[in-house]
């Protein structure tokens, strides 16, 4: 027994010091995390706090050899002047109607489609899925001619619903495939267990299926919602008349034609245009964290 025990202690002593050896290294892993999460956090949010600050900087601080990082004052005419030149509420507002509405079209064809492709093991399957993926590699200047004389004979030139057909059928390939990936990631095993208890497909779908899919559903919309809010080539092409201008092209008359950048005011109204965004996303955001807990209920 004396020489088990003698043989024992070194054995826990050397048990005590590896556990703060452990800990300590759990802590510099952490505090590495830590770091390297605040890293990415300042290369992200950089370019929005730069924006900021230029759009309150006057254009002698801007012109000046030596830039200040932060404005002497806070500078408010590149806003109003921002306002007045590019006539940007309209511009906002025609981007609002064009973004809501493909994201609603989008949505609404997206998700009984990839329910479809999700679930039904067909021929078509295959074919479909290869389209959708084959879509993605045509660059924009190579459908754009196409593009334009179907819409002219269509009558949807310079018009705000040529622009929202454009878009819906643009962005609508990859809301696709992402929505299949959610409908195929919920257990089919959920929906017969609700067939079994009676329910019919449709109550089993709205029930069963649509709150476990709300975080794709709202990660869809944001997609196809942000993808419309800055496009630029197609409305460039498609849209001349100034009054149906969306935001990418009204930011784009800051530039002069010698190329000149009004930097102040592109600033401000850059700024400006990136509310409606971060709205949309707060709002959606909120419904993703309750989808998420709705699934999680349920599931």
């Amino acid at each position: 027994m004396t020489n088990v025990a003698l043989q024992s202690q070194p054995l826990a002593q050397g048990t005590k010091r590896a556990a703060p050896s452990a800990k300590k290294q759990r802590r510099v892993a952490r505090t590495f995390q830590y770091g390297a999460l605040l890293l990415y956090m300042i290369f992200l949010g950089f370019p929005l706090l730069f924006l900021i600050l230029t759009a309150f900087k006057t254009p002698q601080e801007l012109q000046s050899a030596t830039p200040a990082f932060l404005p002497g004052q806070f500078n408010w005419e590149n806003f109003a002047a921002a306002l007045d030149k590019a006539n940007l509420i309209q511009a906002l507002g025609n981007s609002a109607i064009v973004a809501v509405s493909s994201t609603v079209i989008v949505t609404l064809i997206s998700l009984p489609a990839a329910y479809a492709l999700a679930r039904f093991k067909t021929k078509l399957r295959g074919i479909a899925t290869g389209w959708i993926l084959l879509s993605q590699v045509f660059p924009f200047i190579l459908i754009i001619i196409p593009l334009f004389m179907v819409l002219k004979q269509m009558g949807l030139i310079n018009s705000l619903v040529g622009l929202i057909l454009v878009y819906s059928v643009w962005s609508l390939p990859f809301a696709l495939w992402m929505l299949q990936g959610y409908v195929a990631s919920i257990p089919i095993e959920l929906e017969e267990a609700g067939a079994i208890d009676g329910g019919g497909r449709l109550l089993v779908l709205r029930v069963i299926v649509l709150p476990l899919l709300a975080p794709g559903l709202v990660a869809t919309s944001l997609f196809s919602f942000i993808s419309s809010w800055n496009e630029f080539f197609f409305a460039l092409v498609l849209i001349q008349d100034p009054a149906l201008q969306t935001i990418p092209l009204a930011l784009a008359r800051f530039v002069g034609a010698e190329g000149q950048v009004q930097l102040g005011q592109l600033a401000a109204a850059a700024l400006l245009a990136t509310i409606p965004s971060l709205v949309f996303f707060a709002f959606l955001q909120r419904r993703l964290t309750s989808g998420l807990m709705s699934g999680a209920v349920k599931g």
